[in-house]
């Protein structure tokens, strides 16, 4: 954004510590024109129910029968209808589609309200809790974090930052991305399930002392649990590696005093699972439990942007439709005016006006030397990108834009 590029100017981006997180906003797509196989599957059985009623009727004479064929011809064409949303659907190797908006999802919004939606993801600076980048997508967050580290290494210039996310974001091979950026990074350790759990929390996995030189475990009870060397692969819901794992286990389960307090599964015994990024889950537990003060800071500074947009402002929802291209330039607006706003609040207005205005004269002045020159403002554009201030070419529209907010006063 050239709003950042314009905070930088004024040193309002410290560049030190990020936080990172995401916000649903609400599609131009009704769950009623969103779909997935199941849903197809249920009304095509509803079609098929009613006709078959109608069939019988038709045979049996009972009732009207141009009545009758009108339904029949009204739900085969029903039936046409998601037959062909059910192609669509396979084609696109996706597990739902949107019939309006065809790039928006069905999720989770919070608890167990849903809605088709988007997924913006936002980095914003501690400083003055400014958005430095944001990125809008139809996927939930456990595969965002390294992209959007990328992206905050190539804004800010450099990997001398700490970076801080929620524990939805809370994914080794994320995990592994952050380490490999050498980007201090700490992400909320989600809540282990029940299930995961030994009977007595004293036999938790975590209890257990990992040998990195002979590859083994050693459980409480002095027991080595070895592995077989073999990598299994743990698929998601869609049925796409997400990771490689290697279990490991002892014989002397079968004898130990305390197996019940240490597992469940009283037939096999204990397994313990390692993941491949094993190494850069521990890293991250380090961090956190080095740095709880810092982390606590994260929700003050990314959810002050989305509380004022969709609270303050009441942009919930994306105003465009047809795609996530128009989706993201819809949310660029919505944090083009709150970079200015917040700006304007903490500079003064006529601060940054009077900055723009000078810029703005510098800008014509050079527009008007090379339309002399060669009559063609183009060449100006094309042939000297690299010789021009980079915050010359969109002052003037940054002009416009403010000028129309604040009217002609500004």
């Amino acid at each position: 954004m050239e709003t950042v590029k314009l905070a930088r100017n004024f040193d309002l981006i410290g560049g030190s510590l990020i936080a990172g997180d995401s916000t649903k906003m609400r599609a131009q797509n009704s769950k009623k024109n969103n779909y997935n196989q199941k849903k197809i599957d249920r009304h095509l059985k509803y079609i098929e129910r009613k006709l078959e009623e109608y069939r019988k009727a038709l045979a049996d004479n009972d009732g009207d029968k141009d009545d009758l064929e009108n339904e029949v011809r009204k739900q085969q064409g029903r039936r046409k209808n998601y037959l062909k949303l059910e192609k669509q659907l396979k084609e696109s190797g996706q597990t739902q589609i949107s019939a309006s908006d065809p790039e928006s999802r069905h999720m989770i919004i919070r608890n167990n309200i849903t809605e088709v939606a988007y997924n913006v993801q936002a980095t914003v600076d501690d400083k003055h809790n400014l958005p430095i980048d944001y990125k809008v997508t139809n996927n939930n967050d456990s595969k965002a974090m390294g992209n959007m580290l990328r992206r905050s290494k190539s804004i800010l210039r450099s990997n001398q930052f700490t970076a801080l996310y929620d524990k939805g974001y809370h994914t080794g091979s994320e995990l592994a991305i952050a380490d490999s950026l050498r980007i201090n990074t700490l992400v909320a350790i989600p809540t282990l399930p029940v299930s995961s759990n030994a009977p007595n929390p004293d036999y938790n996995v975590e209890h257990f002392i990992y040998d990195s030189e002979n590859d083994t475990y050693l459980c409480p009870q002095g027991h080595i649990l070895k592995s077989n060397g073999y990598w299994h692969s743990a698929k998601n819901s869609s049925g796409e590696i997400s990771y490689r794992f290697k279990n490991y286990t002892t014989k002397r389960c079968k004898t130990c005093p305390v197996k019940g307090m240490c597992t469940r599964s009283l037939v096999n015994g204990k397994q313990v699972r390692r993941s491949e990024f094993n190494d850069n889950i521990e890293n991250n537990k380090r961090r956190v439990q080095q740095s709880e003060k810092l982390y606590k800071r994260r929700q003050a500074i990314v959810e002050h942007p989305f509380g004022t947009i969709k609270r303050q402002w009441g942009f919930n929802y994306i105003v465009t439709k047809k795609g996530m291209q128009r989706a993201n330039a819809d949310v660029g607006f919505m944090m083009i005016a709150y970079n200015l706003r917040r700006m304007i609040n903490i500079l003064g207005i006529e601060r940054l006006r009077e900055y723009l205005a000078s810029l703005l004269a510098v800008f014509m002045r050079i527009r008007h030397y090379y339309k002399l020159k060669k009559s063609s403002w183009s060449y100006l554009v094309n042939k000297t990108k690299k010789q021009t201030p980079i915050l010359l070419l969109p002052v003037n529209k940054l002009y416009l834009i403010l000028n129309r907010v604040y009217g002609s006063t500004f």
